[in-house]
């Protein structure tokens, strides 16, 4: 147990990122093989097993963080980890930034192809039941978005902010989150429900997953939380990604599904930009804060000579 601890300790993002993956990528295979009693779901199969998929793949981050947190740290890491969670006393500028930031970037570039052809149209516009998707949308958000971050801020971010700057940080932590989404994206997202052949889709997925709205985004979360060192603070910006992508994506199967994330993820980046530009060096700077604490490994005293 003393070699795992000190493993741990001075390896903390492999071992995350290979604990979250292997929970959150066998719980879905499993789901999927006990559900359709294969691997090569349709689109339609895959919808079907959402309700164990789903829950199965979110608690992979929560699961991880729990577990590699208290073999870290032990209690002084769980009282650190909720008490970041329970921060909330920030300024209200940083609520607005973690709220708004994806309604925005979403939809601009949505609304932009929408007015070229109404297979852009944002899902809110093509549901008979608004209020429906809108409950939906709000519960989705808040679940994904507090797990996940228990997770991904809570645990790897931290630690990653000791070595990296805030660009570098979301760079790393965000191809990770987005690579992680693979098996909801080829089975369950538009590149398959579309017919696209599986080599452009791979092709594309691997682009997306690294210059994609998702690595955007999450530089943006690493820059409010060095600011305000509030897990909660990352939970509401990823619940308000999760709650707006379910909002006002557009369902048109094929090319739509390949071309609006580009616009979003443009929009993101130009964010980011803008940011980086304003924000005095902040985002390839040295490490503002880290209020976590971390045990250093164990490491023998020196003798006295």
């Amino acid at each position: 147990m003393h070699a795992l601890t000190e493993s741990v300790r001075r390896h903390p993002l492999p071992w995350y990122f290979g604990v979250t993956f292997f929970l959150s990528w066998g719980a879905i295979v499993l789901a999927v093989q006990l559900a359709t009693g294969g691997l090569s779901p349709t689109p339609e199969q895959f919808q079907l097993t959402l309700p164990a998929t789903v829950p199965a793949m979110l608690l992979g981050p929560a699961v991880a963080s729990l577990v590699l947190t208290g073999i870290a740290s032990g209690r002084e890491g769980y009282q650190d980890l909720l008490g970041r969670l329970l921060i909330w006393r920030v300024e209200g500028r940083w609520y607005l930034f973690a709220l708004l930031v994806a309604p925005v970037t979403l939809a601009a570039p949505v609304l932009v192809l929408w007015i070229s052809s109404p297979d852009y149209a944002p899902r809110i516009a093509t549901e008979p039941d608004r209020a429906g998707t809108l409950v939906m949308a709000l519960v989705l958000g808040v679940v994904v978005g507090l797990l996940e971050e228990i997770g991904w801020t809570g645990f790897a971010i931290p630690r990653a902010r000791q070595h990296y700057g805030v660009l570098w940080t979301g760079l790393l932590v965000g191809v990770a989150w987005g690579a992680w989404h693979f098996f909801v994206n080829y089975w369950g997202g538009g590149g398959t429900n579309g017919g696209v052949p599986l080599a452009v889709f791979m092709s594309l997925w691997l682009v997306s997953v690294l210059v994609g709205q998702l690595t955007a985004y999450r530089v943006l979360m690493v820059w409010v939380y060095d600011h305000t060192g509030s897990v909660l603070v990352a939970a509401l910006m990823h619940a308000s990604l999760a709650a707006f992508q379910f909002i006002l994506n557009p369902l048109a199967p094929g090319v739509p599904q390949q071309v609006y994330p580009w616009g979003q993820a443009a929009s993101m980046w130009l964010l980011v930009a803008a940011v980086a530009l304003t924000s005095r060096g902040e985002m390839t700077g040295p490490r503002r804060f880290l209020p976590l604490h971390i045990r250093p490994p164990h490491r023998p005293p020196r003798r006295r000579r």
